[in-house]
């Protein structure tokens, strides 16, 4: 069912932008793949974003529930939820756009490994109405023209260290920046805090008596292991086809420029950027003078006839 409903129609969106596209470069098909996968989830990056820069401003809050609960892990852990069912915010909201970008990484992975396993795929894997697009339609009869490559540059079938231990440079540069990439994303998410004291020195406080806050011992342990997926990701990917890492670096690219669209200015701040002209004009016409003694002299002679 996997292979059925995942691997295959994300196959065949791929060797269809690699038949349409002029050229049928391979490289420029995973990238416009790659863009094409981070628009269809939009929707659901953007409702995770804004949830992500929801629980930023809710962080004084947060610490003030902290100092008011003193340890009390039940009243705080209510508090908390009372807090987010209030302001609208789901903890897990980030769950499901996750889970959907790692079963299309798992689908690409598997979809690739057919292809560079047996270039002959290409076509026996396609849909019917694939197969019969023109340029399929002369792949099938000379399999060997097929541009695996990144403009010519890099063989996307090659991994950056293969099994002997040698290193293939271009390659390598692709995972080295999918990993970077994955750190810049990773830091554009985290909260910046004020006066923010790394775990060495929260560390350092506790053994001259110092009393640490959980949250804020939670918060240096996330900060600490930013650099821990980057890691797994260049780990993994070093040794397997650099069809993926492209995949991995171009979706970290996209995505920082998402985050950095929806963190640093969400669609509210729009609005009322957009509504202040508006607003100035409204008020030229309507004259000062009438807005503040209207008021006034409706209720002067209340006051006089209570009197």
């Amino acid at each position: 069912m996997f292979n059925d409903f995942v691997v295959q129609p994300l196959f065949n969106l791929l060797v269809s932008i690699y038949a349409i596209i002029p050229g049928h470069n391979f490289g420029l098909s995973i990238i416009i793949f790659t863009v094409l996968i981070r628009l269809a989830l939009w929707p659901l990056v953007k409702k995770q974003l804004h949830q992500t820069k929801a629980m930023r401003k809710l962080q004084p809050e947060i610490k003030k529930i902290k100092q008011a609960t003193k340890g009390d892990r039940a009243k705080e852990s209510a508090m908390l939820m009372e807090l987010y069912r209030e302001r609208g915010i789901n903890p897990l909201a980030s769950f499901p756009t996750l889970i959907i970008q790692l079963i299309v990484l798992i689908g690409l992975y598997s979809g690739l490994h057919k292809l560079i396993v047996d270039p002959s795929t290409l076509v026996s894997f396609s849909y019917p109405f694939v197969q019969h697009l023109p340029w399929m339609e002369h792949i099938a009869k000379n399999i060997h023209q097929v541009d695996n490559t990144l403009f010519g540059l890099v063989d996307l079938s090659r991994a950056a260290i293969n099994k002997t231990g040698g290193i293939y440079w271009p390659a390598m540069l692709i995972v080295a920046g999918s990993a970077i990439m994955q750190y810049f994303t990773a830091v554009q998410l985290m909260p910046q805090e004020e006066n923010q004291r790394t775990l060495r020195q929260i560390l350092k406080g506790a053994g001259n008596g110092e009393t640490a806050d959980q949250a804020e011992v939670n918060a240096a342990v996330f900060r600490s292991t930013r650099f821990l997926l980057p890691v797994m990701i260049f780990v993994f990917t070093v040794s397997i086809a650099s069809a993926l890492s492209l995949y991995w670096f171009v979706g970290g690219i996209v995505a920082y420029i998402q985050q950095g669209r929806v963190l640093n200015k969400d669609e509210e701040e729009m609005e009322a950027i957009a509504d202040k002209p508006s607003k100035k004009k409204n008020v030229k016409k309507i004259p000062e003078a009438k807005v503040v003694s209207e008021p006034a002299s409706k209720t002067k002679p209340k006051r006089k006839k209570r009197r």
